[in-house]
């Protein structure tokens, strides 16, 4: 798993370095960005989730993740509207940025490298796109305007790669469908660049993003920081655990999975929304620059016992 861990940080810190040598700027990281997204990603999702064991994803271990999901979110909204007083949007904003896990530019290498499966990604990347997006999409639209745009949520996973080549892999797993040569050999070239390209380009923006600031945001980041580092991979642990019994494998990956840090494209959402936007941006810096450590300690703890 150290090396596993390692061979992510090092891809990182070429991209990092790439960046701090003034190379790769915000341009080349929209390229990179604009490349996985559009390309890698959707071709290496749709190999993934059809290459996924159908009881692994519709199993205890998705109940684990999602139960962790709601347990830290209704935290988040819980402190911030009753001991922070904050309003419904910027609640709903922080919310998503304690929920929503970057299981993509993260979670695939990851699930690859450290827990040597992609598949332990696949039900994590299927229930954020098909639901919890959906879902915060739903409750920023509310609590912004005071009604829910049913034409951006309709239209939502037609327009997402991620999202279509996640469906198209499912339908194969589904249906138990062979893939011939012919069409699995240009995707997996495709898919190759996927990761490769987006540490290096998570690397990038870990060099150009700005520090987190604000002494009123501190102590609402730190609540953040806790409960999507500490609660969440906690419950995750405890339901899949304790409550359902998974195997050593299951409770480590659910774990693991839940312990990633927020997604950057929450903080997309945030400037789209105009919406508690200094949050969503530190909230992403921190929980990703103290996403590995927690989850080293996770992995140290549970392989001592």
């Amino acid at each position: 798993m150290l090396q596993g861990f390692w061979l992510i940080g090092a891809v990182v810190l070429v991209g990092w370095l790439l960046a701090h040598s003034g190379l790769f700027g915000r341009a080349e990281q929209q390229v990179m960005a604009r490349l996985t997204f559009w390309v890698g990603s959707p071709a290496l999702l749709f190999l993934v989730v059809a290459d996924s064991e159908v009881r692994v994803l519709f199993s205890g271990f998705l109940v684990a993740t999602v139960s962790a999901v709601v347990v830290t979110a209704a935290a988040y909204l819980a402190f911030a509207r009753l001991v922070l007083r904050r309003g419904v949007t910027h609640s709903v904003m922080g919310g998503m940025t304690v929920s929503y896990v970057n299981s993509n530019n993260l979670g695939l290498p990851i699930a690859i490298y450290v827990l040597g499966d992609p598949q332990w990604a696949a039900p994590v990347i299927l229930m954020q796109l098909l639901v919890l997006q959906p879902s915060w999409l739903a409750a920023l639209d509310a609590s912004g305007s005071g009604r829910v745009s049913v034409r951006r949520l309709l239209r939502s996973p037609f327009t997402n790669p991620l999202t279509i080549g996640s469906v198209a892999g499912l339908v194969v797993a589904l249906t138990g469908v062979t893939l011939p040569s012919m069409v699995r050999a240009p995707l997996e070239l495709i898919g190759g660049l996927a990761i490769p390209g987006m540490l290096l380009a998570f690397g990038i923006s870990l060099r150009l993003s700005p520090m987190p600031r604000g002494k009123d945001n501190l102590a609402e980041l730190g609540v953040i920081v806790l409960l999507k580092l500490g609660l969440m991979p906690l419950v995750a642990g405890l339901v899949a655990g304790p409550v359902l019994g998974l195997g050593a494998t299951e409770v480590l990956a659910a774990i693991v999975m839940s312990a990633l840090p927020t997604a950057q494209n929450v903080f997309i959402l945030a400037v789209a929304y105009g919406r508690a936007e200094s949050l969503a941006r530190d909230g992403v810096f921190a929980t990703t620059l103290l996403a590995m450590p927690a989850m080293l300690l996770i992995v140290a703890l549970l392989g001592g016992g």
